[in-house]
């Protein structure tokens, strides 16, 4: 079960509103897109404080980590950028123009490539990025059109595809990893699929949806297998491996709930805070940091 372990003072704006977080698993360095104040905070999970604040991010929403390339990418969707950090020393990278208003990331590390969802036109654009820190990076590869407006969207390593959550039509998309062109649309029974993540092991992807659901989806077949009702509409999700729970975060009311994804049901209702859905894991060291907006602070779960 998660324990309360921390708190970190993330710097306040004169509003604090996080979007999307990720953590670097070498270093358990934890990074969020304060979407408020235009940056993205870096914090150092091990030692339990915040270390640099990267600026230059307006609207900051998507936040990934290519584990393998020392990079952190961050979606600046007020300003039609994908910025690329360096996960050590914070210095920015490239920039690269990719469409009026970018937010979804995921990032196929076998082929080097970051796909871009961007919510005004309704596309995912694919980047080659076999070296982030050279000075041609981030070339775009490909161009999809989507069916509806993109939500997040996550790698399906044993399958080459990128999947992404589409709010109307409620659906899950797969996108073919070299052309991201759509090879398969995935309908949903429940209204707004929003967060999503995948147990490659069972090959199921749970998709938690605005119509205060979690649904898990077949990923050989592509048919609803069960789902649990949430206390709400949720934002980005985090699965659990090694413990088969699901953490979603919902903002309206304040609360992190956490799915058993064996039977589906919630075996945690943790309160938070209102306006509370951004949240990070930690898979190594099995670290949960959940970002706090009224109080500008992240608090730090262990599952244990």
């Amino acid at each position: 079960m998660l324990q309360l372990r921390r708190h970190i003072a993330i710097p306040p704006g004169t509003t604090s509103e996080f979007d999307h977080g990720d953590v670097h698993l070498a270093t358990g360095r934890v990074y969020v897109a304060h979407t408020a104040v235009n940056t993205v905070e870096m914090l150092d999970g091990e030692q339990g404080q915040h270390l640099m604040t990267l600026p230059g991010c307006p609207e900051g929403s998507g936040v990934i980590c290519a584990q393998d390339a020392g990079v952190v990418f961050a979606a600046a969707r007020g300003a039609g950028k994908l910025l690329a950090f360096d996960v050590m020393t914070g210095a920015l990278l490239c920039e690269v123009e990719v469409g009026p208003r970018p937010n979804g990331l995921t990032w196929d590390a076998v082929n080097k490539r970051l796909l871009v969802a961007d919510v005004q036109e309704n596309t995912a654009r694919l980047l080659d990025f076999t070296d982030p820190r050279a000075g041609g990076a981030g070339r775009v590869h490909a161009i999809a059109a989507l069916p509806g407006r993109p939500r997040w969207c996550v790698y399906d390593y044993q399958a080459e595809r990128f999947l992404v959550n589409i709010r109307e039509p409620a659906c899950v998309v797969a996108l073919d990893a070299h052309t991201a062109q759509v090879i398969a649309q995935f309908p949903i029974s429940s209204a707004g699929p929003h967060g999503l993540d995948i147990d490659s092991t069972t090959r199921q992807a749970f998709i938690a949806c605005d119509a205060a659901s979690v649904v898990a989806l077949d990923l050989t077949t592509g048919q609803e297998l069960a789902s649990t009702p949430i206390a709400g509409p949720p934002d980005a999700i985090w699965f659990n491996r090694k413990h088969s729970r699901l953490y979603v975060a919902i903002d309206q009311p304040g609360v992190l709930e956490v799915v058993n994804t064996r039977s589906m049901t919630i075996e945690q209702h943790i309160p938070t805070e209102d306006g509370t859905h951004t949240t990070a894991y930690d898979d190594q060291r099995q670290l949960l940091y959940v970002f706090l907006p009224d109080t500008c602070r992240a608090v730090v779960y262990e599952e244990v």
